[in-house]
C-alpha cells in the first residue's frame, strides 16, 4: 500500500490489472482517481493481509489455535448460509459497501462510527441479502466490521503481547470486544486513501475488472450468449449486471465482462504485431 512518510518524494505504482472497458476520454480524465481506486481494490480485497478466523471469547478458553482471534461478545455464524457468505461473498459484500451511494456520501461526510457500523452496513445487507433475518444479519454485520477493522489495522508484539491500533491507539488484542470494534469505522482509510474525486462508477469499472480474471467460463458458452446478452440489453435498456441476484442475469454479465476481457487482449495482440 502506498503511505505518506517524512522524507518521501515519489512513489511508484504498477498497475497489475488490465486498463477497464472504458472509452479514452473517460481514462483520461480518470488517471489518478484509477490509480487510487487501484490501490483501494487492493484494500478491499485483503490482498496484502493476514487470515483470521474469529471466535466468540468466554471465561474458559483454550489458548487459541494459529490465526484465530478470539472477540467478547462476537456472535460466530450460526448457520450454513451465514457461514457460506463468509467464506465466498465477503469481500464482494466489502465492496458492495464502498459503491453503495448513501454509503460513499456518509463516508465522505465522516459519519459517526456506530452510525455507519449499526445502521448503514446492515442496511446494505438486507437490500443484499433478502432471506436473511435479523440475527443473520447482525452476525454477518459483526463479521465485515470485524474482518475489516483487524484486518486495517496495526499489530505491534511488545514480549509475548500483542497489540493493535484503533482509533489512534493501541489496544492489546487479549482486550477487545466488538463494542469497542463498533466504534471505529472499517472503512474510514479505504476513503482517505481515494479520497472525494472517486466516484462509485469507477469502482465499479475497477471491481468488474477484477471479476473478470475470476470467471468460469468458455469462450465458446460466452459467444452462445451474446445474442441473448444483445436482447437482454434491448428489452430491459440496460447491460446485464455481473451482481445480480438473478442467475441468469448474472450469468450474462460474467460472460459480458468476459468478452469484454477477450476483446481487450486482442487488440494489445494487434497493437503488438503492429509495432
Amino acid at each position: 500500500m502506498t503511505r505518506d512518510s517524512p522524507g518521501k518524494k515519489h512513489a511508484k505504482f504498477t498497475n497489475l490489472i488490465a486498463q477497464p472497458d472504458a472509452t479514452t476520454d473517460e481514462v483520461k480524465l480518470s488517471v489518478n482517481s484509477m490509480l487510487k481506486a487501484i490501490t483501494a481494490s487492493l484494500l478491499m480485497e485483503q490482498v496484502l493481509a493476514p487470515n483470521f478466523t474469529f471466535k466468540t471469547k468466554t471465561g474458559n478458553d483454550d489458548a487459541p489455535k494459529p490465526g484465530e482471534l478470539r472477540i467478547k461478545g462476537f456472535k460466530e455464524p450460526s448457520t450454513d448460509r451465514v457461514k457460506q457468505i463468509v467464506a465466498t461473498d465477503l469481500n464482494d459484500l466489502k465492496a458492495t459497501i464502498l459503491q453503495d451511494d448513501t454509503f460513499v456520501k456518509a463516508a465522505a461526510g465522516n459519519l459517526d462510527a456506530e452510525v455507519t457500523n449499526k445502521v448503514l452496513i446492515p442496511k446494505i445487507i438486507r437490500e443484499r441479502y433478502p432471506d436473511l433475518n435479523e440475527s443473520q444479519v447482525e452476525e454477518l454485520r459483526q463479521q465485515v466490521v470485524v474482518d475489516s477493522v483487524i484486518k486495517n489495522g496495526e499489530v505491534k508484539e511488545v514480549g509475548d503481547k500483542r497489540f493493535i491500533k484503533m482509533s489512534d491507539k493501541f489496544v492489546n488484542i487479549d482486550d477487545i470486544d466488538i463494542n469497542l470494534i463498533d466504534t471505529v469505522n472499517p472503512f474510514q482509510r479505504a476513503f482517505e486513501v481515494l479520497s472525494k474525486s472517486v466516484t462509485p462508477q469507477v469502482l465499479r469499472i475497477i471491481q468488474d475488472t477484477i471479476t473478470a480474471t475470476r470467471i468460469e467460463i468458455t469462450e465458446e458458452e460466452a459467444l452462445l450468449l451474446w445474442p441473448k446478452i444483445q436482447q437482454f440489453a434491448k428489452v430491459n435498456r440496460r447491460q446485464p449486471d455481473v451482481r445480480s441476484d438473478d442467475l441468469t442475469e448474472k450469468r450474462y454479465g460474467e460472460a459480458l465482462l468476459f468478452l469484454r476481457k477477450k476483446k481487450r487482449e486482442h487488440q494489445a495482440q494487434q497493437r503488438l504485431q503492429e509495432s
